[in-house]
């Protein structure tokens, strides 16, 4: 069995978040691999973590992936804060074809699009994937498990991920795909305090949770524990559609969510002034017209920093993105796009966006407090990456030990499923499987 399929059996996902099937990415042609060790969003430090204590495991991921797709370098990327960390300078050989890339502590430089300009100079064109351009794009943790799947004949089972916020000492830690939230925080003796809010990713991007009910998976990077006060926590209750109500009357049209767009500055056709003055009405009966709004990275500067009216053009667009995934449309350009001369002059620096988002005071360096697989119960979602939901093939009652398969890819693009731990399948339907370690019952 060769790389691909060996990346697809043991269920490697993309551990950056997205959550691409992995095995999917690798295809011939590419001139260069990108490894995403940026950690884009404030406090998170999963990727430095690994890249500290890993470091021979990730190259030899690495490696892997160049022998397979015959690509001739690999660039490690970093924000010069983890390279300083890691006393390495910008260009240093990591291995034979394997180079250090340091890239400015600006947000959000781990956006894959704006990480591939920053680091080659290309541009990948509007909609396209990055292999288009002849870069492949991995994150760290992805690169570690490939090395883990190849030394020991493993599968996904575990996850790395930072625990941070408002807590006495922020951590990151080992665990299994599926550990619940409530079980990991008591074992870490972590308390939420009265009036904050957890999110599963950083505070830019990460979505809110109920700590009692869920779990981690395949894409977890972070838990955050963060005050509801914080511009972090209210930017995630804002509406999407009532933003795009007040915009017909409060948009002044200063262009500013546009002037800082990420995006729009590589050259990218995505104005985010114009979508919110967009009526709804309109797009509803003509999505074309909101195109573009594909093209967004989501990364919130836009709804946090730039705008003056208290409108969130991200809401907007992300109205707007729904609307044009259920007509299952999207941009896609044909032609190369121009980036603005203006683009290193309106990057914004990492401790100025953490203040934005008033977690400044919360970004402190984890330590690693190990690998923790005493868990008595893992819920595993049956839809842990993009592509079609895993099937189950295990049943109520059965006894399954850690690693084994309990759940088969779907058709087309998808992933196969393991237990992360050993014990008796307690539940089974068409969303998850739940595994215990003990059952009174069977």
């Amino acid at each position: 069995m060769d790389l691909k399929e060996l990346m697809k059996e043991a269920g490697i996902v993309g551990a950056g978040g997205a959550g691409f099937p992995s095995y999917a990415k690798l295809a011939e042609g590419a001139h260069t691999l990108l490894v995403n060790g940026a950690e884009c969003e404030p406090l998170l430090y999963t990727d430095y973590i690994l890249l500290q204590r890993e470091m021979s495991n990730v190259l030899f991921g690495i490696n892997a992936v160049l022998e397979y797709a015959k690509i001739p370098r690999a660039l490690l990327c970093v924000k010069e804060h983890t390279a300083k960390r890691l006393q390495y300078k910008d260009g240093a050989r990591l291995a034979e074809k394997i180079f250090l890339k340091t890239l400015p502590d600006v947000y959000p430089m781990g956006d894959e699009i704006s990480m591939i300009y920053q680091a080659t100079g290309i541009v990948v064109k509007p909609g396209n994937l990055p292999i288009t351009a002849g870069v492949i794009v991995y994150n760290v943790e992805t690169l570690y498990n490939v090395a883990v799947m190849q030394k020991f004949s493993t599968k996904l089972t575990m996850k790395w991920l930072t625990i941070a916020g408002n807590i006495p000492k922020p951590i990151v830690v080992r665990v299994p795909i599926g550990t619940l939230i409530s079980d990991l925080f008591e074992k870490n003796s972590i308390i939420i305090p009265e009036g904050h809010t957890v999110l599963d990713g950083g505070p830019s991007m990460g979505k809110v949770i109920d700590p009692q009910t869920a779990v981690v998976s395949k894409t977890t990077k972070g838990l955050l524990i963060l005050p509801n006060e914080t511009e972090a926590i209210v930017s995630k209750f804002l509406d999407g559609a009532k933003s795009i109500a007040r915009a017909e009357t409060a948009c002044c049209q200063c262009t500013r969510c546009t002037d800082l767009c990420p995006r729009h500055l590589l050259g990218y056709p995505l104005e985010p002034h114009k979508m919110v003055r967009t009526a709804k009405g309109a797009a509803i009966a003509l999505p074309e017209m909101v195109l573009s709004a594909t093209l967004c990275c989501g990364c919130g500067l836009c709804e946090s920093l730039a705008c003056c009216q208290g409108i969130s053009p991200r809401a907007v667009i992300n109205e707007y993105k729904a609307l044009l995934a259920k007509n299952k449309l999207r941009y896609v350009a044909k032609t190369d796009v121009e980036v603005s001369p203006e683009r290193e002059y309106r990057m914004i620096p990492s401790e100025k966006w953490a203040s934005v988002l008033g977690v400044q005071k919360y970004d402190r360096v984890p330590v690693f407090v190990g690998e923790d697989t005493g868990f008595d119960r893992v819920e595993l979602f049956l839809r842990q990456h993009i592509g079609a939901t895993s099937v189950a093939i295990v049943k109520e009652g059965a006894q399954v030990q850690r690693g084994e398969k309990i759940a088969e890819s779907g058709d087309g693009l998808s992933l196969p499923l393991y237990a992360s731990i050993s014990g008796y399948v307690t539940a089974v339907d068409n969303e998850k499987i739940i595994i215990d370690r003990v059952n009174n019952n069977v």
